[in-house]
């Protein structure tokens, strides 16, 4: 049983006295009797714009329209892309994901290339046919294919809403090292400036999976804010594939199917690593005018990414180690991050100083302490701020400027 119930009436008009068909009435009299007990959302999605009007399209209805109209809730908007994001909100506030649309025969098509766009696979959708009829006749039922010029339209309209809307939880912010030459464009993200509002990925969300409620046209919109504030060209980013252990991807060679670091020497591209209790890095030689950063996590710092990033500029780039400016980017601190006492055991191994309570079942682990005595030979080092908690997120990117630009 659908949790949601959307009946789509966005190209009919509403406002006047004869605005709906008997089949409409007839329509949500079932929705109501089928699913008024069951479903958790009921909603009406119509257009607040009279010149969305398709052809004049409108129907005539009966005087019990508007007493049944009072139990569904109306999302009125301009724009197909608004009125499907804010009832996206209202779904995602109330955590339901089961969703039945019932939308004229007509607008099918259209409207499922919107909800592709809008929703990932975390919402199950099921489509039932609302049959209108006009004066003149049935509607025609559209082609069940969505042409590519129709389909770049809709996503010209769903970026450009987007586009419109906030920044949440306050402005974009960078965090920049004073270590690294100005002929990278570099730094830190935090969670603040970007779009997404799902608590757990609020506001400025990175990283799109189907598993997830943030779709990927959000993820761009943030990504192509930082690329604004940054300077650099957000079609041409690459975040790491995280698997918490030690492979690096050289860019230029195949691409693994995951890695934890990646190098590159080429021009105008962007590299970055995700963290929140793990630890963004960088790595940068103003020399050989290479970069990489890595993703290191309790396992990826133990197994060696730090090093391993380096090693595959040594190798790939001929850089000196002398040469490489690391810097460990915000992450979870000592005070807040514990493992059980036998993976602890191999930090205590390493250092007894990167643990606290070792004796405890759940001992303190530092493992920005562990990271500094893995790549302690390193001469250029600098260290943000660590978090005292986990429930911050950041990104770290970097970015070689052209030559123009240098």
């Amino acid at each position: 049983m659908a949790e949601v119930v959307l009946i789509d009436l966005f190209g009919l008009q509403l406002n006047s006295q004869k605005s709906c068909h008997q089949t409409l009435l007839k329509t949500l009299n079932a929705v109501q009797y089928h699913h008024g007990a069951k479903a958790k959302f009921l909603c009406i999605m119509c257009c607040s714009n009279i010149s969305c009007d398709h052809h004049n399209c409108e129907l005539e209805t009966s005087n019990g329209l508007s007493t049944i109209l009072r139990e569904f809730e109306t999302v009125s908007n301009p724009s197909l892309a608004a009125s499907l994001y804010t009832i996206k909100q209202k779904i995602d506030e109330k955590n339901l994901s089961s969703i039945k649309v019932i939308v004229p025969v007509h607008r099918k098509m259209l409207m499922k290339a919107f909800i592709d766009q809008l929703f990932t696979d975390v919402y199950n959708f099921e489509f039932e046919d609302l049959q209108m009829t006009l004066r003149g006749g049935p509607l025609k039922q559209s082609s069940d294919i969505i042409t590519a010029q129709e389909l770049e339209a809709i996503q010209n309209e769903i970026e450009t809403y987007l586009r419109s809307l906030p920044a949440l939880k306050g402005e974009l912010t960078i965090i920049t090292s004073p270590l690294i030459s100005d002929i990278f464009i570099h730094g830190f993200t935090t969670r603040t400036g970007g779009i997404s509002y799902i608590p757990t990925l609020s506001s400025f969300n990175l990283f799109s999976s189907s598993k997830r409620r943030d779709p990927k046209v959000v993820v761009q919109e943030n990504l192509r804010r930082l690329g604004n504030a940054a300077g650099f060209n957000w079609k041409k980013f690459y975040r790491i594939k995280t698997d918490h252990a030690n492979d690096v991807w050289i860019m230029g060679r195949k691409e693994p199917e995951s890695y934890d670091g990646i190098t590159t020497n080429q021009r105008g591209v962007t590299i970055a690593a995700l963290g929140a209790d793990c630890i963004p890095i960088v790595f940068a030689d103003p020399v050989k005018k290479a970069c990489g950063v890595a993703h290191s996590g309790w396992r990826g710092t133990l197994l060696g990414v730090a090093m391993a990033t380096v090693n595959a500029m040594i190798a790939e780039y001929g850089c000196s180690l002398e040469d490489i400016i690391v810097v460990l980017g915000p992450s979870v601190g000592p005070c807040c991050f514990t493992l059980p006492r036998e993976s602890a055991k191999a930090f205590h191994n390493l250092h007894p100083g990167c643990v606290r309570l070792f004796d405890s079942p759940n001992p303190y682990v530092d493992i920005r302490k562990a990271t500094r005595y893995l790549t302690g030979f390193l001469r250029n080092y600098f260290l943000l701020p660590s978090k005292p908690t986990i429930r911050e997120k950041f990104s770290y990117l970097i970015y070689l400027k052209p030559k123009r630009l240098q």
